[in-house]
């Protein structure tokens, strides 16, 4: 489990993702000060599992389901990735909860600036559009985002000149891929509702006659 609050921007430097054991090697600082075998690493919103380390780097096994639901794919030697370190009990949670399982990606369709902030229109698919409410909380390439606004297929979000310097998002362009991870209460709200509407459904569909024609009228 994860904040989306981005601890720093790590360097890909060894990309072996058509191999039979994709991997990813990074070029990191900050979050090599306790990393173990084993530990939890968000890259760009995606939860991958370190393998291997030293003193200025390491690097994570990625399955091949993650290649095909992400835009990891997209990387090359040389990028420039979001990293952050699994939550810790007693930690700040100072973005929102995010899992680091992405839900699916969207593509950056417009960056304009408003004043001090940097407001992005990213285009997303109907199954994670469906997540994304005004001043609700999205995670874009595992970055803690609220929701300005949301269009018909696209939502905006709006970044401090520190979020834009620190992450992939200020110097990713127009027409770049993005990992989206919807607010993770939303989904069991949504599932909770589901459920329940389902049920009123079934309820809905018992008639006398029903009853009669199974012997209990």
């Amino acid at each position: 489990m994860f904040t989306g609050i981005v601890e720093e921007l790590g360097v890909i430097h060894g990309l072996e993702l058509e191999n039979a054991s994709p991997s990813l090697g990074m070029k990191a600082n900050v979050i090599l000060s306790d990393m173990k075998i084993g530990d939890s690493i968000s890259v760009n919103g995606v939860c991958l599992t370190v393998i291997s380390f030293d003193s200025d780097s390491f690097k994570a096994e990625v399955m091949p389901e993650t290649l095909r639901k992400t835009a990891l794919l997209d990387l090359k030697r040389g990028d420039r990735v979001n990293l952050e370190r699994a939550l810790s009990l007693g930690d700040r949670l100072g973005g929102h909860l995010v899992s680091g399982h992405i839900d699916g990606v969207g593509m950056i369709r417009k960056k304009q600036r408003e004043s001090n902030a940097l407001v992005i229109e990213i285009q997303a698919p109907p199954e994670i559009l469906k997540y994304a409410i005004p001043k609700g909380s999205m995670a874009v390439d595992g970055i803690s985002l609220t929701v300005v606004e949301v269009m018909g297929d696209s939502f905006t979000v709006s970044l401090i000149p520190h979020t834009a310097e620190y992450t992939t998002l200020g110097f990713k362009s127009a027409g770049s891929r993005v990992n989206l991870e919807g607010d993770v209460i939303g989904k069991y709200v949504e599932k909770f509702m589901s459920a329940r509407r389902e049920g009123q459904e079934s309820q809905k569909g018992l008639t006398l006659k029903d009853l009669a024609e199974k012997g209990f009228l």
